[in-house]
């Protein structure tokens, strides 16, 4: 990441696609207090399903400026939420800008020069991944930590790591120039949620002190 700019050391939760919508919902309501950011990627909902989630969240106590939408601007926009999450396959950060102007839309990119791409697009953050090994990426090579400097180090807005990151991991992906960690299966998936979560919290802020 350029010099000056600021490090947010945010985390990130990602929802698995392995959960129903009221596990997912309990889930998130017992640590939401631990997360920064909560991102819905359900490719078998439908809009309904997300406005249900985010009304069941927010009803608990979730902040609504945590929520982000995996693909679904027209769900974001009905849930009166402040952002979306682009995938890779999505529509251009430029041309959802045009129709959503003053949301805060985030891309996954795969290289330096998609990032650079999706930044003058007017992306708000990159997800850039997959760091490490991972069971939902098998038998693709993870791109690692000296491929993810690269990519903090080549735009100006927030870069978020994504895969495989452990505990153990996270200061030296925030070393690496990250601004965010995302964790999907390594807390909504553990035999203990909160613990799970407090792991990654406690790391993070072990960082900022």
């Amino acid at each position: 990441m350029p010099q000056g700019v600021v490090c947010f050391m945010h985390l990130h939760l990602i929802s698995t696609g392995k959960q129903t919508k009221e596990q997912l919902i309990d889930r998130v309501i017992e640590i939401h207090h631990l997360i920064d950011y909560i991102h819905l990627r359900e490719r078998s909902w439908t809009a309904q399903d997300h406005l249900d989630a985010i009304e069941g969240m927010v009803g608990a106590g979730v902040s609504k400026h945590k929520i982000i939408i995996n693909d679904r601007a027209d769900v974001a926009a009905a849930g009166k939420l402040k952002g979306f999450h682009l995938a890779s396959h999505s529509i251009d950060v430029s041309a959802a800008k045009d129709i959503f102007p003053n949301m805060h839309i985030g891309r996954s990119v795969h290289s330096v020069e998609e990032a650079t791409k999706k930044e003058r697009e007017g992306a708000y953050y990159v997800m850039y991944g997959h760091i490490f090994e991972t069971k939902s990426k098998p038998g693709l090579a993870p791109r690692g930590l000296n491929n993810l400097k690269q990519v903090a180090r080549s735009v100006s807005i927030p870069t978020v790591a994504i895969g495989g990151i452990e505990p153990t991991d996270v200061e030296s992906v925030f070393q690496a120039g990250a601004s965010g960690i995302a964790v999907l299966s390594g807390i909504l998936l553990a035999e203990d949620v909160k613990k799970a979560a407090e792991q990654y919290r406690e790391k993070i802020n072990q960082l900022v002190r």
